[in-house]
Formats: C-alpha cells, sequence, structure tokens
C-alpha cells in the first residue's frame, strides 16, 4: 500500500536523522514561560531482561539502584531550585516498582517539589501485592500501567516472562486485586509477536475486555536492529504484513466496551488519561538514566551509563550530556506527530503555539494527508480518521523504533557496566566514548568500534 512503500520509508529517514544530537557541556534547559511541564522518570531496573525489549534498562542490583535513586531524587531537587513546575508525572522503566521503598522515597519527594494534579507508573503483574498497591494508592498516583504484553502461557513463556510474572489466570487474579483502586488501571499488550495467531489475538482480546483493567494499550512489537537479532534467536522473526489485519481486529473488538483515546490506547468508564504522555505534553522533562526532553523546542538526553549518571550528579553536573535544537519546522512536524497521534489537533491550539505560522509552512503535509483520507479538516481542528489511525500507529512505529536505535547505540558503548553484577566501568571512560561517538555521528565519519 501507499502508507508502506512510500510515506513510511521516508518517515523512518526523517525519524533517524532526528535523533543526531550534539555532545559536550549542556546544562539544564531553562523552564517555560511559567515553568509548568510534564516530568518523566526513569527507573531502568528490571528484575529479568525480556528478549524483545529495547528500553534502557538494566537486571536489578540492590545496591546499584540505591545509588541510582539516590542520584535521581538530587536531580528532581536541580530541577526544582531551576524553577520547573511539573503538574504530571509518568514514571516508567524498566520496572519502577522493582524497589518499592525507594519508589515511594521519590514519589514523596515529587509530591512535596511540584503541583503535581496526576502521577502514572509503571509495573508488572506480580508486583501488584497488596503492600505495592497500598503503597502507591497512598500517594495518590492516579494511573497504574501493568505490562502484560499477552495473556497467552506459550507466548509468555516465550517472551520469558511466563515464570517471573506468572501464568494467564495469575495476571487475571493479579488485575482484579488492584480494581477499582485507581482512576485508571492500564494493560499494556503488545501485537504481532512472532508466534501470535489471529487466535491468540482474539483471545487476548477477550482476556482484555473480561479483565478489572479500565484501559488498554496495543502496541506493535517495536525493536532496534540488534534486540531484532536476539529475538529472532529466541522467539522467532518478525513478520510486518501482518500489522494491518491485527490492528482492524483490535479496533473492531475493542470498540465493543471501548472507546479509543489514541491511535493504539483504548479506554472505558472511568479510565482517562493517555498512555504517551508526550500527546498532550508542549514541554516535557525527563530525568533519569536513559531519559529524553523536550524543551523550548529542543530535544535532549541524558547519559545512558549509570555510573556516569550518579557520578555527574554527585559533582553538581547536569545528567544531560546531548541536545539537539530543533528548527521550528521540524517542530511543526514532530508536534504534529504527536498531537494526531491523540486523534486531534485543535485550531486554538496551533494558533497558540505557532501562530499563523503553521498552516503556511505545513499546507502541503496536511493537504497530502487529507486527500490520502487520513485527516479530516473540521471547525475545531483536524480530526484524525479510522484510515489516519492506522498510518499513525505505523508512523509512530517508526518513531519509536528510531529512538530504540539511539538507544542501543548509546548502550553499546556500556555495555559491560549493563551486562555485569558490579560497577565495572569508570563513569569517565563511558561519558568519553559516547562523546566521541556523538561527535563522529555529526561528522558523518559513522559509529567508530
Amino acid at each position: 500500500m501507499f502508507y508502506e512503500r512510500v510515506i513510511l520509508p521516508f518517515f523512518r529517514r526523517t525519524s533517524r536523522s532526528a535523533m543526531a544530537f550534539d555532545a559536550g557541556p549542556i546544562s539544564v534547559p531553562a523552564p517555560p514561560p511559567g515553568g509548568e511541564a510534564f516530568l518523566y522518570v526513569h527507573v531502568p531496573f528490571c528484575h529479568a531482561l525480556c528478549p524483545f525489549c529495547s528500553f534502557h534498562r538494566v537486571e536489578y542490583r540492590e545496591r546499584k539502584a540505591a545509588r541510582y535513586f539516590q542520584a535521581l531524587r538530587r536531580e528532581l531537587e536541580t530541577y526544582r531550585d531551576a524553577g520547573f513546575r511539573f503538574t504530571g508525572v509518568y514514571v516508567g522503566g524498566g520496572t519502577p516498582t522493582v524497589a518499592p521503598g525507594e519508589l515511594a522515597a521519590t514519589l514523596d519527594l515529587i509530591r512535596e517539589s511540584f503541583p503535581v494534579r496526576e502521577i502514572s507508573v509503571e509495573t508488572n503483574p506480580s508486583d501488584l501485592t497488596e503492600d505495592i498497591l497500598s503503597m502507591l494508592a497512598s500517594r495518590s498516583v492516579n494511573r497504574l500501567s501493568v505490562g502484560v504484553q499477552s495473556f497467552d502461557d506459550d507466548l509468555l513463556k516465550e517472551m520469558e516472562r511466563y515464570e517471573r510474572y506468572g501464568s494467564r489466570q495469575a495476571i487475571l487474579d493479579n488485575l482484579e486485586r488492584a480494581r477499582g483502586r485507581f482512576e485508571t488501571l492500564n494493560v499494556d499488550m503488545i501485537f504481532n509477536l512472532p508466534h501470535q495467531t489471529p487466535h491468540i489475538l482474539e483471545a487476548d482480546l477477550e482476556a482484555v475486555l473480561a479483565s478489572a483493567a479500565n484501559q488498554a494499550s496495543f502496541y506493535p512489537l517495536m525493536t532496534s536492529d540488534e534486540v531484532r537479532r536476539r529475538m529472532t534467536a529466541r522467539m522467532g522473526g518478525l513478520d510486518r504484513r501482518r500489522v494491518r489485519d491485527y490492528y482492524a481486529r483490535i479496533l473492531a473488538r475493542m470498540r465493543s466496551g471501548f472507546r479509543a483515546s489514541s491511535a493504539w490506547c483504548f479506554s472505558r468508564g472511568a479510565g482517562g488519561g493517555v498512555d504517551e504522555y508526550i500527546v498532550d505534553a508542549t514541554d516535557y522533562v525527563g530525568v533519569g538514566s536513559g531519559a529524553f526532553s523536550y524543551v523550548g523546542g529542543a530535544m535532549y538526553s541524558t547519559t545512558f551509563s549509570l555510573n556516569a549518571y550518579a557520578d555527574r550528579i554527585s559533582r553538581g553536573l547536569p545528567a544531560i550530556t546531548q541536545r539537539r535544537a530543533m528548527s521550528e519546522r521540524e517542530q511543526m512536524r514532530y508536534e504534529m506527530l504527536l498531537r494526531l497521534f491523540g486523534l486531534r489537533m485543535d485550531h486554538a491550539w496551533l494558533e497558540q503555539r505557532f501562530g499563523g505560522r503553521f498552516a503556511r509552512s505545513m499546507a502541503a503535509e496536511m493537504a497530502a494527508l487529507r486527500l490520502a483520507g487520513a485527516v479530516s479538516l473540521e471547525p475545531d481542528g483536524y480530526r484524525l480518521t479510522e484510515r489516519g489511525m492506522y498510518l499513525w500507529v505505523l508512523m509512530m512505529s517508526a518513531f519509536f523504533e528510531s529512538v530504540n536505535v539511539f538507544r542501543e547505540q548509546m548502550r553499546a558503548h556500556i555495555h559491560a557496566e549493563l551486562e555485569q553484577d558490579q560497577d565495572v566501568e569508570p563513569a569517565s571512560v563511558a561519558l568519553e566514548r559516547i562523546t566521541r561517538w556523538a561527535q563522529r555521528q555529526k561528522s558523518g565519519k559513522g559509529t567508530p568500534n
């Protein structure tokens, strides 16, 4: 189809070029007018590392985690002292609940320091214990997002999640324990897994509808090249040709009890809050190792080395090591992608953000999207059509895969630190290597060995 043959390859190339950062001494960004922004907190620790996952994560070790959380809280204080006012918080990973005491202390600091109105926290099914649920509820967590991925026991075994996180029935039982304790109980699901048949997908959809969750996010399997090679060896190969059919099945079945709140997120009842917080956040700050920020039209990345992260914070330095200033046209494309992923882009918001410049600069792109039937023009703004929802799933997948490639490149320079139980690589060594790589990328000389 035209989307897959023309639009998607172009967008994939554009997305990868957009992840070319500049290295060098970088300070904490200045807060936007009024200081209001969204906060993302990255906790990279997991008890087990899933073979399909491309996120920045490392196997949990208590001493390493304690050092990390101490640095994380100090970094939060830096943004508080700089004048940021975070009104919403998303704590992701990794698995933030691997260290409940450290997470509780971090949430306490956030609530004491910022005028927070909403908090979302990620977890895994096996962490839905009474102690952890009570801890999260007592800290006014509004949204709990549970990484289920699939309810199929065979697929869970292939993903190496069955033993650690539980069977289909155990997951359903744990979700039931969390019923009604949060405004939104979300389940993260993956479709187009290597051995996921239409029958398995339909069974997953039925399980979601019957579960205690009042929100579900269905992600197409997204990996970097290196993760895809490892995943293929352990789970089987990826077949992108099934994405259209599987997504159509998801739309048809989920609409029987849920409403679409983004191209791949569905809610029912009081459930709310889009899983991708960047959809509604004009400015957001990412704290923690391997986190991204978007403030004032510039993208920032913190160091991926946990050692460098703790070391820089202890010396009063920013964790940010790379920055990319975006042209206004690049900002328009980026924010168009995110806003329409949330199904709408209002004229009032565009006028406030860009004045009349968006209509002039993006006229060709918006006309092409309307001609393709992906976007409709309405009195209050642009709306994503059902055809456009499928296109946006493809485009957001390409965008996140470009982020995964960047993560993979950053993590390649600190592999010893990430794969060993101890902190074996000095922070300065890892940071110098990453800086040299970024400089070579900018000059077009490629990636060093």
